[in-house]
């Protein structure tokens, strides 16, 4: 379960009560996340008549040492801007003293508007063609966003990351992982520089999009967002969408589907389009990289499952040999 810090009943009842959002009813540890905890939360509302199923709910999420509390002000004030320009995201619930966030035993705590909805296992071309719109939508609205944040994790970074493994440990992974560090090289010395930025996700595999059937109902986890390239985002999607979880599945459709919801809102400029084989290549290392980092620092006897960097390699392959006509 993602609740790595415990808070006691009484903890949580004098947190909720510093926000105009009803008594606590319940609270409940979610299970997905990886990296901060987080709950469910239910108060009676404002004016204390909803109890039980007619309870009002909220997310409550702890920053636990992965998210800088320095940068809340941007990831939260991200959200605020989006869902003020009807973007599908979750607003930031402000305290009484309207603060975006709180702070408990040295750790940041921030409420967060529930949104209704289901992640997809299997996303149908339906689904994609919606999240390919929502996608844009976002990349629009956050235009005149007034704080900006560097890609930490761009192309040169995990590029970098890759080579300070070693071949030797990349090998203790998989046999076949250190065969993509001359890969990781070219792609950061080929990287475009000059395409379209705004605000991007850069993370918005399917757990971290709800849907009521095709309809999108929320974007969440924007905990890696940063200035860079739309098209960039868009194939970050793309191979977290289009493929199987171990990345040897394409699914055709799936893909088209999400480049045309998203043209239909932004329409790609050619050079936007001609990147992207190059720059789906891009974001599979960007996830063989983080990837393989969490795989060499995640202790063996820890009760977490570690995620196969080969997962992404596979997807890497696909583009490199066949992006051109994926993206046509």
């Amino acid at each position: 379960m993602a609740v790595y810090t415990h808070l006691a009943s009484e903890d949580l009842a004098a947190l909720i009560a510093a926000y105009d959002v009803g008594e606590l009813v319940s609270a409940k540890g979610i299970a997905e996340g990886v990296s901060n905890s987080n709950w469910l939360i239910e108060t009676n509302g404002k004016d204390g008549a909803g109890t039980g199923s007619g309870g009002v709910r909220f997310i409550l999420t702890m920053y636990e040492k992965r998210t800088d509390a320095g940068e809340l002000p941007f990831f939260l004030g991200l959200l605020d801007h989006l869902a003020a320009r009807g973007c599908a995201v979750p607003a930031t619930i402000h305290d009484r003293d309207g603060a975006a966030f709180r702070s408990l035993d040295g750790k940041a705590l921030a409420l967060i508007e529930y949104l209704p909805g289901i992640s997809p296992d299997t996303p149908t071309p339906a689904q994609a063609n919606e999240v390919g719109a929502a996608l844009a939508q976002v990349h629009m609205a956050a235009a005149d966003f007034d704080r900006t944040r560097a890609n930490d994790l761009d192309v040169g970074a995990c590029a970098a990351i890759l080579d300070r493994c070693g071949e030797t440990r990349l090998a203790g992974i998989d046999p076949e992982l250190p065969q993509w560090l001359p890969a990781a090289r070219e792609l950061a010395a080929r990287w475009p520089q000059d395409l379209p930025c705004s605000i991007i996700h850069s993370d918005l595999f399917p757990d971290n999009v709800l849907m009521l059937g095709k309809r999108v109902t929320g974007l969440i986890d924007f905990y890696f967002a940063c200035d860079d390239m739309m098209a960039y985002d868009l194939a970050v999607t793309h191979a977290a969408w289009c493929f199987d979880r171990s990345g040897t599945k394409f699914a055709a459709d799936v893909g088209q589907a999400l480049v045309a919801g998203y043209e239909s809102v932004r329409p790609l400029e050619r050079s936007e389009r001609e990147a992207l084989p190059l720059l789906a290549q891009g974001a599979c290392l960007r996830f063989t990289a983080s990837r393989t980092q969490d795989w060499l620092d995640t202790p063996p006897d820890a009760l977490v499952t570690r995620k196969d960097p080969m997962d992404f390699t596979r997807r890497w392959k696909y583009y490199a040999e066949h992006g051109n006509r994926v993206f046509a």
